[in-house]
């Protein structure tokens, strides 16, 4: 009789941060057990920078079920988990779940609506109507939709992709002339964005009615009968509040200050809309607009939201990325009950588009007593360009302080050190 194959691969699609990696090692060393990490790229999309750190690299052919199938054929009984940490690769995660049907995993439907806002949107009105601003799909161009927007929306709108993430063309628009030029903006470039990320959907855009209010996330896991486990809510400010004329998060920091009850009433809206969109075995990263005391949800993605794995771990000793394997397992996430101190995750964005000339007070940053890392994206010569028009940040920084005033500081500091000058 042969030896029945062991249960131990852990696979990701398309993409494999190093905190999964050490994530899973140190969890199979706890516990004594032998994981073996795969990657699953796509063939016709494969650029690997570094060679990844996984026991078993895959190179699909995605185009067709059969293809997908068959590559996967000779681990079937040795998949205990699969995963997608990369919001543009949800669609190609999406096309792999038909094929490891006896994994627990979302639906192959509900990542669709998770990563399409506007069908998310679609479905969040059918759930609860409460939850969810006006919206409608945006067709073109042309003045009789810009009429019709008008009159179906009003204004102030925002104007954004249907599928990416990072701020990337998101733009509020208060007239008719704002509105005609982030159309124009939006419907030239995305198609050029949704290539750069590799993304197999078709672009696409919407138009939704602009809230008011203070934004706010949350990161959450849901099993495979719905149960959900959320983590500590975050309070993100972005680029407008701050004065500048563009949509990214500013600052993102956890835990919040929020009250016990006003809390409970937020992770209920996020609860709300996983099981509108019936997610299941996932992470969910949700953003909320409080306004009045009431929350709505201003979108929702099946993945870990964006540098929450360092967040929830310097704030909370949370690790985040071995719950996203948990949950899939299955096994009962680990969530401490407190948190030890306070985290905030900057991108810097510049209120100007230019070259850069020169950069100053970065170096000055990683002398304060809250800093952690700073990741450096742009350099003297780099254009810096808005989040709207597609841009990336010049730095990202990270800050940790047990003392919650003491971070506060530092982030003051941080907006008087740095000096940067364009053309």
């Amino acid at each position: 009789m042969s030896k029945k194959a062991e249960k131990n691969i852990i696979a990701f699609v398309a993409n494999l941060p190093q905190s999964s990696v050490e994530s899973i090692h140190a969890y199979g060393k706890k516990t004594g057990q032998k994981f073996r990490i795969m990657l699953i790229l796509d063939k016709k999309h494969t650029e690997l920078k570094r060679e990844p750190q996984c026991d078993i690299l895959l190179k699909i052919d995605f185009s067709k079920s059969e293809k997908i199938t068959e590559a996967l054929l000779p681990y079937e009984n040795q998949l205990l988990a699969i995963t997608c940490r990369s919001e543009a690769n949800i669609a190609r995660f999406a096309k792999i779940i038909p094929c490891v049907p006896y994994l627990r995993t979302p639906t192959s439907e509900s990542l669709s609506w998770a990563t399409d806002k506007y069908e998310m949107r679609k479905r969040f009105k059918l759930y609860d109507p409460k939850i969810t601003p006006k919206f409608t799909l945006v067709k073109d161009t042309s003045v009789a939709e810009s009429k019709r927007l008008i009159e179906k929306i009003g204004f102030p709108m925002i104007i954004k992709p249907a599928n990416l993430a990072a701020s990337l063309f998101v733009t509020i628009c208060y007239h008719e002339d704002e509105l005609k030029t982030a159309l124009a903006t939006c419907f030239r470039k995305i198609r050029k964005a949704y290539e750069n990320d590799k993304r197999l959907e078709e672009p696409k855009v919407i138009a939704e009615e602009y809230m008011e209010g203070d934004i706010y996330s949350i990161d959450s896991y849901v099993n495979s009968r719905g149960t959900v486990y959320h983590l500590p809510m975050v309070r993100v400010k972005t680029g407008k509040d701050i004065g500048h004329h563009d949509f990214y998060g500013y600052t993102q920091m956890t835990p919040t200050i929020l009250k016990r009850d006003t809390i409970k009433r937020a992770e209920a809206v996020a609860e709300t809309a996983i099981h509108a969109l019936g997610l299941r075995s996932s992470t969910a990263h949700t953003e909320l607009m409080k306004i009045d005391g009431e929350f709505k949800v201003i979108e929702l993605g099946p993945r870990m939201g964006g540098a929450r794995d360092k967040l929830y771990n310097l704030s909370c000793n949370i690790d985040h990325p071995l719950n996203d394997v948990l949950i899939r397992i299955p096994k009962k996430p680990k969530i401490p009950k407190k948190c030890n101190g306070n985290a905030v995750y900057m991108k810097w964005f510049l209120p100007k588009e230019g070259i850069i000339t020169s950069l100053a007070g970065i170096k000055k940053i990683e002398q304060l007593e809250s800093f952690y890392k700073i990741e450096v994206n742009k350099k003297i010569g780099d254009r810096a360009t808005f989040a709207r028009s597609g841009g990336r940040s010049v730095f990202n920084l990270y800050l940790y302080n047990a003392d919650r005033a003491k971070l506060l500081a530092d982030i003051r500091r941080v907006e008087q050190l740095v000096k940067i000058k364009l053309r």
